[in-house]
């Protein structure tokens, strides 16, 4: 059976406009819907299509306090530790010796004038972006799609803190780690293939520092087929008393407010504390500190630097139907 071109031509518009309606909608479904059939809904994003990091949204952190974990770097607002880059958020990690600030800035406001004054030096240079202020929020899921660095001593991290501290200092207040991972494709006689390719979700609560604890949810990290690291979105569902890590759409781990607690006294009668108040997010590679130069062959690696850890986007979604507790939404 044959047709006139004339109705060939209208069959395939009307099939291509088919097939661009079903492209739209399968976008708006995905940012509708990023976790297979919730109601999760896009209130928040950096696609990183732009020219330069948007400060409406990112605070370049300066500083060379090491984490309070004894790393290595300043963190710089040079744009060679941070910048955008085709289309990536690229945050690079350099050797090179730079002096800054001793305590980061939220440090500095209770601080001595001394103790404002103070300096340090460290032997490389990094970049760790937050969005206090310009992003915080109770409750929702997180996505990052990113790829992760290589090599000992290397630590990136997408994780979130409490902008208020409403429990206390830290860990009173909480803190939720989104990723981290350390030293990967390094030796690991305890990993799968002999390689560093763990990652970990991560909740830290308790009292204020020393009195504090933690609990972690691990899973291993594929790669791609010539061995070298992939894009791979990690992602929270941050719920009411429920908090769950998923590697590429996958989850791999949860807590409940059953396995955590927060010793502060305006914790009390409240039973999903310190994860019940407006956290912020923080993106930043750090270099050694004890938990990367404690595992693996140990210290940093100097030859494998620099190091980039990329970012292609963010978003944040909130429940629409449940703002109060989110927990509609969840898987």
């Amino acid at each position: 059976m044959t047709m006139t071109n004339g109705l060939a031509r209208g069959v395939l518009a009307l099939g291509l406009l088919s097939l661009a309606s079903a492209a739209c909608a399968a976008q708006d479904a995905a940012e509708q819907d990023p976790s297979s059939g919730s109601d999760w809904r896009l209130v928040w994003s950096d696609e990183f299509d732009g020219d330069a990091i948007d400060s409406a949204r990112w605070t370049l952190e300066q500083d060379c306090w090491g984490g309070g974990n004894a790393e290595r770097q300043c963190y710089t607002a040079f744009e060679e530790n941070a910048r955008i880059e085709d289309g990536h958020l690229v945050i690079e990690a350099r050797l090179g010796e730079a002096q800054g600030p001793a305590l980061p800035a939220h440090m500095r406001v209770n601080a001595t004038e001394e103790e404002r004054r103070a300096t340090t030096t460290q032997p490389f240079t990094s970049a760790r972006l937050n969005t206090r202020e310009k992003g915080d929020w109770t409750y929702g899921r997180i996505e990052v799609r990113a790829r992760l660095p290589e090599g000992q001593g290397t630590w990136p991290a997408i994780w979130m803190l409490p902008t208020d501290e409403y429990y206390g200092g830290w860990a009173a207040s909480g803190e939720i780690d989104i990723l981290e991972a350390v030293n990967l494709g390094e030796p690991c006689r305890e990993c799968r293939g002999d390689v560093e390719n763990r990652i970990f979700g991560t909740l830290h609560y308790g009292g204020e520092w020393p009195e504090n604890t933690y609990q972690n949810r691990e899973t291993t990290l594929p790669v791609s087929a010539d061995g070298e690291q992939d894009f791979h979105v990690f992602a929270v569902e941050w719920t009411q008393g429920r908090i769950e890590w998923f590697l590429d759409g996958e989850s791999y781990g949860y807590l409940t407010q059953r396995r955590w607690r927060s010793a502060s006294e305006a914790a009390r009668g409240r039973p999903y504390a310190p994860f019940d108040q407006r956290f912020h997010l923080i993106l930043n590679l750090a270099v050694g500190g004890h938990l990367a130069e404690g595992r693996n062959v140990g210290g940093v690696r100097v030859e494998a630097f620099p190091q980039q850890f990329l970012i292609d986007w963010v978003r944040v979604y909130d429940c629409p139907q449940d703002l109060e507790t989110a927990q509609a939404c969840a898987n």
